[in-house]
């Protein structure tokens, strides 16, 4: 088996779990685990370090410091408002508490050495943020306490890095000659450098991407590279410290304001998936189920105290004061999945310690692995139901967000709203939002492309966006900047009003923006026909009632969107033909017609479906009523 078709294995595997996990709507977390466990112990397809020797923990090592830098990129500081307080006490506070807490439990529990115990202790603060992301993007969580848990997973990397890093620098200090006081002045120094390294790191790259010295074509292969130098740097000095030290980097450029930043931001998510699909699989490939077989009842307890005691203890002790609901405090102190760094630093000490002498140190490994197993399973599928059960879902269907004030807009919100879906309009100019704010929808002033509108909007509860400014260039902006968050078939716009075509080779192309829905639908004619008095109107479909009938009695409707029973949405676009099922419930803009009008189709169609005088005399059935 080639070295090449391993990575061919690997990366169909790790995007493959992550894909069905989107389609089967579970945390993908747990499909790579299963999937990793399937290609590695139980078939031995793949053994990891039969493959990759010695270059295995370097390879986790730098995939995972370009993990926690993209991690820190997608940290604002403006986001931390509401958060601030929760997040400091639980890394002032809740990282110290849960790591006594848990060499408590691992010495007298678990049965480790003082060593082991402490070293584990410190590892289990990492809350993972390889998991926690795709379970928040999956549960739809309100923003507060998605904000704490997201900015505690990525700002604890570090710090149980550096708690791993004490335990293990005093163990030397135990198993060697070594004094207390070089280690722990070795230990602060090492520390101060990394965080220095990595502001120095990004506050160059800012400046140089601000001056343009840096072309365009080469922002993002610089961006990595000066990921991995910064990495390397500090861990000639202590190891793991370049963790902080990329962490540092990211959260100083993520909130910088260069040019350019977005573009790097998302091609860095995309190059995480990746990573974190491909550091999953060889981790859990990688295990031996002999080693995990060979764990007793101390170890089970452990885990189960780890799970049921230790972390939410702390959270509650760490958020005494803060005036979090009881629900959110619930919530935090049961979210506490351990991912890929949790198990790669307890794999390297692990080692390390037993080269030391510290026998039990073999067993960190496979401890750590059941833990972070455990605690993805469980809070992987708990997340949501819960999130439902506290309220603290975003909302339970998902909506719309409307970009534009007019009365097109307002129409298709108030029938949006009548499906129980909810519905925003957003837009920056006073007199046009004034318009629609007496309509009871709810509206958004300002500018939907601003900061400001990613804090002050629950974009959680919409999964589309419609752009129905009268300016068609502003329609593609928007839809161009909400496609990488709702997906691009999620994002929609007016086609180009019908004075602004002009010649098809000045036209700008139809890929920059978002599909143009209601069949090519176009500001100038929603408007003329919404003055016109036509009407936006919801037409249930059943089996007596077909779309079929419905084309007949309004030939002159552009149907929007279908509702099916089950909550899913179609939207027509212009380049996709149209078809509603029996069980769906349209929405069009259609004439609205008289009671008259509507008699008058229905007598025809009955006229359509008589039969004929011929059917009478051969004995056909005569119809009802």
């Amino acid at each position: 088996m080639t070295t090449l078709f391993i990575f061919c294995l690997i990366g169909a595997c790790g995007i493959g779990a992550q894909w069905l996990a989107w389609r089967w709507k579970i945390p993908a977390i747990v499909v790579m685990l299963v999937v990793g466990l399937l290609i590695g112990p139980t078939t031995g397809v793949l053994q990891p370090h039969a493959v990759f020797g010695n270059l295995l923990e370097p390879l986790i090592a730098a995939a995972v410091a370009m993990i926690l830098f993209e991690g820190g990129l997608t940290l604002h500081l403006a986001r931390l408002a509401d958060a601030e307080a929760a997040v400091k006490r639980l890394v002032i506070i809740g990282g110290p508490l849960v790591w006594v807490l848990a060499t408590l439990s691992g010495h007298y529990i678990g049965g480790l050495s003082w060593a082991s115990a402490s070293v584990l202790g410190g590892i289990l603060i990492v809350t993972g943020p390889t998991v926690i992301m795709p379970l928040l993007r999956q549960a739809s969580l309100k923003r507060r306490p998605a904000e704490i848990l997201r900015w505690e997973a990525i700002v604890n990397d570090p710090v149980g890095a550096l708690a791993a890093v004490l335990a293990f620098e005093l163990a030397i200090v135990s198993y060697s000659s070594h004094s207390l006081s070089i280690t722990l002045g070795h230990m602060l120094l090492g520390i101060a450098i990394a965080t220095a390294i990595g502001y120095l790191g990004a506050w160059l790259l800012i400046l140089a991407l601000r001056k343009g010295h840096i072309p365009e074509y080469l922002k993002v292969p610089v961006m990595i590279v000066s990921v991995l130098v910064i990495y390397t740097i500090p861990n000639a000095l202590l190891h793991e410290s370049g963790l902080l030290a990329v962490t540092v980097m990211g959260m100083v450029l993520g909130n910088s304001s260069v040019a350019s930043l977005d573009e790097i931001r998302r091609f860095k998510e995309n190059i995480t998936v990746l990573l974190v699909s491909a550091v999953f699989i060889l981790l859990a490939a990688d295990v031996d189920f002999a080693t995990l077989a060979s764990l007793g009842w101390r170890e089970v307890l452990f885990v189960l105290m780890v799970l049921f005691v230790v972390r939410p203890l702390a959270v509650f002790l760490s958020l005494i004061g803060t005036g979090l609901p009881l629900s959110e405090k619930l919530i935090v102190g049961w979210i506490g999945p351990r991912g890929v760094v949790a198990v790669a630093i307890a794999g390297l000490f692990g080692g390390r310690l037993v080269d030391l002498g510290v026998e039990d140190a073999a067993i960190l490994p496979p401890l750590a692995f059941a833990i972070v197993a455990v605690t993805v399973v469980l809070h992987g599928f708990s997340l949501e139901p819960l999130s439902r059960h506290f309220n603290l879902k975003s909302t339970a269907v998902k909506g719309l967000l409307i970009v534009g004030a007019n009365p097109f807009s307002r129409k298709l919100a108030e029938a949006i709203q009548s499906t129980g879906r909810p519905v925003m309009i957003a837009d920056r100019n006073w007199k046009r939002i004034r318009s629609v704010r007496g309509h009871d929808i709810p509206c958004y002033f300002g500018e939907i492309l601003s900061e400001e509108a990613e804090l002050d909007i629950e974009m959680n509860q919409f999964d589309s966006v419609v752009a129905l400014t009268d300016n068609d260039d502003y329609n593609a902006l928007v839809c161009v900047n909400y496609g990488p968050e709702f997906g691009r078939h999620r994002v929609f716009q007016f086609a180009p009003s019908r004075g602004d075509i002009g010649d098809s080779a000045h036209k700008a192309p139809e890929t920059l923006g978002g599909y143009y829905f209601g069949n090519g639908l176009d500001y100038d004619t929603a408007i003329e026909r919404i003055n016109a008095g036509w009407c936006l109107r919801l037409t249930r479909l059943s089996k007596s009632y077909t779309f079929e009938d419905y084309r007949r009695d309004n030939p002159e409707a552009r149907v929007i969107s279908a509702y099916s029973e089950g909550g899913n949405v179609r939207v027509m676009t212009r380049d996709t033909r149209f078809e509603a099922d029996s069980d769906e419930t349209l929405l069009a803009l259609v004439p609205d017609d008289t009671s008259a009008d509507k008699a008058r189709r229905y007598e025809a169609r009955q006229a359509d479906t008589r039969p004929s005088a011929s059917d009478d005399e051969q004995g056909s059935p005569q119809p009802d009523g």
